[in-house]
């Protein structure tokens, strides 16, 4: 399931067409892994074909924009106006200055 804090109507239809996406193509699972992937060498995620998620907004963003299935499972208008949301929320977070920032940067200059 995917995190808690998604549209969960969003979520399941994206995910029903991946489903049929991967049945109607006969795509084939990988077999599964018993180890914790986080403790995994990059060369051994690799080996076993194992890619890392976006790790920010903005990479989720582009790759979003990349996929086909997606869009047409959500349709046009609730595509774009996810998009552009979702751009305005990446947009608010960049321009942020975060407590992190501040206790790291503050005291040190």
């Amino acid at each position: 399931m995917p995190d808690p804090s998604c549209n969960p109507y969003l979520a399941l239809a994206v995910m029903a067409a991946a489903a049929i996406d991967g049945i109607e193509r006969k795509l084939l699972p990988p077999p599964p892994i018993q180890r914790n992937i986080y403790q995994m060498s990059v060369r051994e995620r690799r080996k076993h074909k194992i890619r890392e998620l976006p790790g920010t907004l903005r990479e989720a963003l582009e790759a979003l924009k990349k996929d086909p299935v997606i869009r047409e499972a959500l349709g046009e208008h609730v595509y774009t106006h996810f998009l552009q949301a979702k751009q305005m929320e990446w947009d608010d977070y960049r321009v942020t200055v975060h407590q992190w920032e501040l206790d790291r940067y503050l005291a040190t200059y």
